[in-house]
């Protein structure tokens, strides 16, 4: 239910094909797919040729899937789009009907689409090989909308600091174009290690302080690894 990006971290990064360049998105994509417990690999199958053939439409700046490290058949598949007409474009093409199709019978739920704007850090990227222990936390926060500038400023505030702690590879906040007030908090850390060390650090502690005032919503956050 993921700002991912300081100059640093970008040495530790490898952006996944596309065909526009990052500067050029302006329109984002969470996607929530579950299939059944035993479908993970079939399901994994035929997410792999569906993003391998997403990457190459007109407009994908980029595209990538991770899948839960602890529930294999869960996974989010995250992505840039040069404008809201790209992502239209893609969402009737004949992969995404196609992986519709195999995906029908498979599916514990249907499949959650968050179409998004990005308001912290822009597009995610998945962890490069060298960064064997990487894992990605994506959480979904659901702000009362009559306190949703305030939880936009404490979002901010969060990418700003956390950008600054150790292992952080990147970090991200997107902003549910249809709900703002609903947010998908990406972030990529080195290690579990340094994602644990940061979930203690003052600044994310104070953040969750902050949110439990004005959440609508139970936090939402899961571990995800790329799907390789």
């Amino acid at each position: 239910m993921l700002r991912w990006l300081a100059i640093a971290a970008l040495a530790t990064i490898a952006l996944a094909p596309a065909k526009a360049s990052a500067q050029n998105a302006t329109f984002f994509s969470v996607t929530y797919v579950e299939v059944g417990p035993l479908l993970a690999k079939l399901g994994s199958s035929n997410l792999r040729s569906y993003r391998d053939a997403g990457r190459k439409d007109k407009g994908s700046v980029h595209l990538d899937i991770f899948e839960n490290l602890e529930r294999p058949n869960q996974f989010v598949i995250l992505a840039a789009w040069e404008d809201r007409a790209a992502y239209d474009s893609h969402a009737v093409s004949a992969h995404a009907a196609a992986l519709k199709e195999k995906l029908q019978s498979m599916l514990v739920a249907p499949v959650d689409a968050r179409p998004s704007t990005a308001v912290a850090g822009s597009v995610a990227v998945a962890p490069d090989k060298s960064a064997r222990d990487a894992i990605v936390a994506i959480t979904h926060i659901d702000v009362i909308p009559s306190k949703k500038d305030e939880g936009l400023a404490a979002l901010k505030q969060l990418a700003d600091d956390s950008r600054q702690h150790p292992g952080n590879l990147q970090f991200h906040v997107w902003e549910q174009t249809d709900h703002p007030n609903h947010f998908t908090v990406i972030e990529a850390w080195s290690s579990r290690g340094a994602f644990n060390i940061h979930q203690m650090r003052n600044e994310t502690r104070d953040f969750r302080t902050k949110l439990a005032s004005m959440s609508g919503a139970l936090y939402d956050e899961r571990l995800f690894k790329p799907l390789k």
